[in-house]
């Protein structure tokens, strides 16, 4: 699909914000560096409110019609975030999705955007700045891990497998106390369960057929909108715990994405039973 904004502009904007804002900040933040927003663990640091700067400057000069709704925006003023439903054209930003761990000085973060038009999620792009690479998709384009050379690998999510040798990924800590416990306890059922507290390398980790689902609770569209159409587009099913579709402006009704329908089915039923 072809958008209005232009996917490859896009993502090296993202690369750039990363290399001038983020990179230079890796490990060397002050304590005025870093503060805690709603708990201390949900973490701002210079580097994501610089990037987002940065980014959002950029948009507004290449793309002026177009609404932007970064993390770090919307926790200055959250009725921006309600205008994303109704907007013809949108970019949505994480600046640094997994701001723990790089304030913590673990090299798993991220940058990611994706393109909203008319309440539809058309492209996506998550940047690995250690790595130097993106996975990305544009709808009906399928999902690609593209490199800054030119280079580009076709990607598709794991062959489907029963529930007792599925490894994956489910972020358990924004699921309800009295479900969590359930929750955790079904979790026994699969082969393997982690969490990169990084959605961003999650997506990546899923799109490149290396574990079999994913589960979040808390759908904040920076965090989900990308990685759940790159997923699509590498041949994953992704719904909301009720069957239905997720979509840009949904906040909560949890995600789970699977390699098929199938497998979908068997975890909802068996383990993510909220």
């Amino acid at each position: 699909m072809t958008t209005a904004i232009d996917t490859m502009t896009l993502a090296d904007l993202l690369r750039q914000a990363a290399k001038a804002e983020i990179l230079p900040r890796f490990r060397r933040l002050g304590s005025r560096d870093v503060r805690a927003k709603t708990e201390a663990t949900d973490l701002v640091t210079e580097a994501d409110e610089q990037a987002e700067r940065m980014l959002k400057a950029e948009a507004a000069r290449l793309w002026p019609e177009a609404l932007f709704i970064g993390e770090e925006s919307v926790s200055s003023d959250p009725a921006l975030l309600h205008k994303l439903d109704g907007a013809d054209l949108a970019v949505v930003v994480d600046p640094v999705d997994g701001t723990f761990n790089f304030a913590s000085g673990i090299p798993a973060f991220g940058v990611m955007a994706s393109v909203v038009s008319k309440g539809e999620t058309v492209a996506g792009i998550i940047y690995d700045p250690m790595g130097d690479d993106w996975v990305m998709a544009e709808k009906g384009g399928g999902a690609w891990l593209r490199r800054p050379d030119g280079e580009a690998e076709r990607l598709h999510t794991a062959a489907p497998v029963a529930l007792d040798q599925m490894v994956g990924m489910a972020s358990t800590g924004y699921l309800p106390q009295e479900k969590r416990a359930v929750i955790l306890g079904n979790l026994a059922k699969v082969r393997f369960l982690t969490n990169y507290r990084c959605a961003a390398h999650e997506y990546r980790t899923f799109a490149g057929g290396h574990v079999h689902y994913l589960m979040y609770n808390k759908l904040m569209p920076w965090d989900h909108l990308a990685g759940t159409l790159i997923s699509q587009e590498a041949g994953a099913y992704a719904a909301r715990f009720d069957g239905s579709p997720y979509l840009p402006h949904h906040l909560d009704g949890g995600l789970l994405i699977t390699p098929d329908k199938a497998s979908w089915e068997v975890l909802r039923r068996e383990v993510f039973t909220v």
